[in-house]
């Protein structure tokens, strides 16, 4: 079987990704930063499936920490399944921001999953196979619902898959953005925010679940609490209609006088 490879592994959304990729048989390398949380979880996955598992403790805003990561990427036996999934949230607003926590999570959400990308494309397009899963976020499309930089980082996360897909999937690899609405994860806590003022939160099991049926129809966008994906497509199809203006030569008539 196969060879996936989590970051963020140790709870939550990585976790559960670790949890239902080892029972399909894939083998893992799981990576974060608590290696108690990793080798107990790498335990209960090799007893209950059989599976191989890779234990990688690093920090990824730490370069010395990323570069066995990206080593094991680049090496042997290959990896078929990066799930870029760590990442973090900061509160408060732009102005206010500590600019060494803004650059942190810039590391974190930004430069991390495209380096790790970077690290395992090349192999996936020589051997014309390979999958990407990049976690998004819904603020990816409504960044006016979150003061400071996260969204933008999540947008980056979502725009670097639309890009990506299009350049490699007529090269056999495939790439998923995933984007979750709220969802009951170790995030909160760690930015000091508090879930239980947040409305309508999703489970990580059923976040992960439906990711996965997504993942295995081979969608490039999957947001699972959408009811209605012509939701999306209308929102698609539009994007192409404002597109159809970008070649003109000459500014529209509304901006000449």
């Amino acid at each position: 079987m196969s060879t996936a490879l989590i970051t963020g592994a140790s709870s939550g959304i990585g976790a559960v990704y670790a949890r239902r990729l080892a029972a399909r048989g894939h083998d893992l390398v799981i990576v974060a930063r608590a290696t108690d949380r990793l080798n107990t979880l790498a335990e209960e996955l090799r007893a209950a499936h059989g599976v191989a598992i890779e234990v990688i403790t690093a920090d990824l805003t730490d370069g010395a920490e990323l570069e066995p990561v990206l080593e094991r990427l680049r090496s042997d036996p290959p990896i078929d399944i990066l799930v870029n999934n760590a990442g973090a949230g900061l509160l408060g607003n732009f102005a206010t921001a500590n600019p060494d926590e803004m650059y942190k999570l810039l590391r974190l959400n930004v430069l991390a999953p495209t380096l790790l990308t970077s690290a395992v494309i090349g192999g996936m397009v020589e051997r014309g196979s390979g999958s990407i899963i990049n976690v998004a976020s819904v603020l990816a499309l409504l960044p006016e619902y979150s003061a400071g930089i996260y969204a933008a980082t999540k947008s980056y996360v979502l725009t670097l898959s639309q890009s990506l897909a299009a350049e490699v999937n007529s090269k056999g690899v495939y790439v998923q953005a995933v984007l979750p609405a709220a969802t009951r994860t170790e995030i909160y806590d760690r930015a000091g925010g508090d879930i239980s003022k947040v409305p309508d939160v999703m489970e990580v099991d059923d976040l992960v679940d439906a990711a996965l049926v997504g993942f295995d129809r081979k969608e490039l966008v999957t947001i699972p609490p959408v009811p209605d994906v012509a939701a999306w497509d209308s929102f698609e199809q539009a994007r192409g209609v404002l597109a159809s203006g970008f070649s003109n030569s000459k500014p529209a008539a509304r901006y000449r006088g």
